[in-house]
């Protein structure tokens, strides 16, 4: 089985090959990066899905988190997806909503299979003294590093429902869509702008937390490995 996961930055990209290593045992998980934002995120997830044939994407990470019960260092999985800087307006096609690109779903849906595997991740950390608290639900993707909370605001306006903000994860999503590739969004927490300032918590993430905080992701992928 081949595991295809796509982060966007060297940081992200060194903490996850370290996670990783080589699986062995006829498992390959491949870790690229494809560079901040959608363009490059759907190149790279075109670019893999071509060279390596992946049966399952993810998306891995850091994001900003949004709402009262999330945490830096939580995880956040995507049920669905949307773009919070997308919109084709109605002079065609009255039926389009604000972020939706015209033509495709108003919110990509994450994979049911990989899905069920989060949640069999999320039962097993909940009887764990180590467990990471995961929260599932829509990941907005858009061209814009949060680091306001004017920004976030904006945001969370269009999306209220928003449990976490990236750059590149709903571009992976369409590609996946187009290209019918099993995909899910994996991120984890580096910060919630609506409680920061000047992106202090997502600096002090990289300094202090994030090394830990990838081996959630080895986990799922174990998990998925073992049910697919």
């Amino acid at each position: 089985m081949k595991i295809g996961i796509i982060v966007a930055m060297d940081k992200e990209l060194e903490q996850l090959r370290t996670v990783f290593g080589s699986c062995g045992n006829g498992i390959e998980v491949i870790v690229e990066k494809c560079g901040i934002g959608k363009v490059n995120a759907a190149i790279g997830a075109l670019q893999m899905i071509q060279a390596h044939h992946p049966d399952v994407i993810i998306s891995s990470g850091c994001a900003g988190g949004n709402g009262d019960d999330i945490q830096v260092q939580d995880v956040v999985v995507s049920s669905e997806l949307v773009y919070h800087d997308v919109y084709c307006g109605r002079a065609i096609d009255d039926t389009t909503v604000y972020g939706q690109v015209q033509g495709m779903p108003a919110r990509f849906q994450s994979d049911a299979r990989l899905l069920q595997c989060a949640r069999n991740l999320s039962e097993e950390f909940a009887t764990s003294q180590d467990g990471v608290p995961m929260h599932f639900g829509l990941i907005a993707t858009g061209d814009w590093f949060v680091d306001s909370k004017e920004k976030m605001r904006s945001i969370v306006e269009k999306f209220p429902d928003a449990k976490a903000i990236d750059m590149e994860s709903a571009a992976i999503a369409q590609t996946c869509y187009r290209c019918g590739v099993p995909f899910i969004s994996f991120r984890v927490i580096s910060d919630v702008p609506l409680r920061d300032t000047d992106a202090s918590m997502y600096h002090d993430f990289w300094e202090r937390i994030a090394r830990n905080s990838f081996q959630v992701t080895r986990r799922f992928v174990e998990i998925v490995l073992a049910s697919w």
